[in-house]
């Protein structure tokens, strides 16, 4: 029996397809590293596609930062029609008119969005309410009380309009239900809307222009666009630790840290493998993360 080579430890910055959920993608990662330890950083509707960040190895423990960084979208906001489930897959619900737009008034209804807003969730998403998914509430014919949340709209750019139908770049928070600004917008307008189609081009560092596609995973493997778990913070500064300091940040010790004073630090040891991701306060070096 042959000996089992090590997991591979990265980040797959993977443009999901659209009808795949991220599990899928995750799966697929899966079989082609032929390992169990994958997962992602930021679920995708089904129905959209784009970024979707995929963690292999120790680098999975990285989720939650990656998670917690600004993400951009394309939305098509549809007005006119709603249905069910805020998308282009529910039933039509209802049909309201659509008043005469311009630029200026999309582009001032647009600004309104922006900054820290308070947004009802969809219908149809994933929040549990009384132990219960608020989609299965609905498909059950309930209404599951969603109360509002505070997220953070950074940039609301309109890209195309015609009378009826918005393309919109959208950068925002953790948290932000597209589908519920699709809905908020139509409303702010004078009608109803959905969310058409959704392609995420970005999450924190990772961009659509450099994602790699499942086909190009299956035909060439999995390590020539692996890339270090340092990606998901490009900014944080390198620190080459010396053999003491690297054993007692690899066990959860603080360690000397003289003169680096930084929020996030990718600490490495004599040999130049990642040790841990630290922060530093001038004094001292401690594990946040360790990889």
């Amino acid at each position: 029996m042959g000996i089992r080579s090590p997991d591979l430890t990265g980040i797959l910055n993977v443009n999901k397809p659209k009808g795949w959920t991220s599990h899928d993608v995750v799966a697929r990662v899966r079989r082609l590293a032929g390992q169990k330890r994958v997962g992602h950083a930021g679920t995708l509707d089904p129905l959209a596609e784009g970024v979707l960040p995929v963690l292999l190895g120790r680098a999975t423990r990285l989720a939650d930062f990656i998670q917690a960084g600004q993400k951009t979208y394309r939305a098509v906001v549809c007005l006119g029609v709603a249905t069910e489930t805020g998308d282009a897959e529910g039933a039509v619900i209802s049909s309201v008119a659509v008043p005469p737009l311009s630029v200026r008034h999309l582009s001032e209804t647009l600004a309104r969005f922006e900054g820290e807003i308070l947004q009802t969730p969809p219908r149809y998403s994933a929040l549990k309410v009384a132990g219960r998914r608020a989609y299965a509430v609905a498909r059950g014919g309930g209404d599951a009380d969603l109360a509002p949340r505070p997220v953070t709209v950074y940039d609301m750019a309109l890209v195309g309009w015609t009378s009826g139908e918005l393309t919109v770049d959208v950068t925002c928070s953790k948290g932000t239900y597209v589908r519920a600004l699709a809905r908020d917008i139509a409303a702010e307008l004078g009608t109803v809307g959905y969310l058409g189609s959704l392609v995420r081009t970005r999450v924190g560092p990772f961009l659509l222009d450099d994602a790699v596609t499942l086909d190009q995973l299956a035909e060439r493997g999995i390590e020539p666009f692996l890339l270090p778990a340092s990606c998901a913070i490009l900014d944080a500064p390198r620190y080459s630790a010396d053999a003491l300091q690297a054993a007692r940040l690899a066990n959860g010790q603080a360690a000397s840290g003289a003169g680096l004073r930084a929020e996030s630090v990718w600490v490495y040891d004599p040999d130049g493998l990642l040790v841990c991701l630290a922060s530093a306060d001038g004094t001292q070096l401690r594990p946040r993360l360790l990889l």
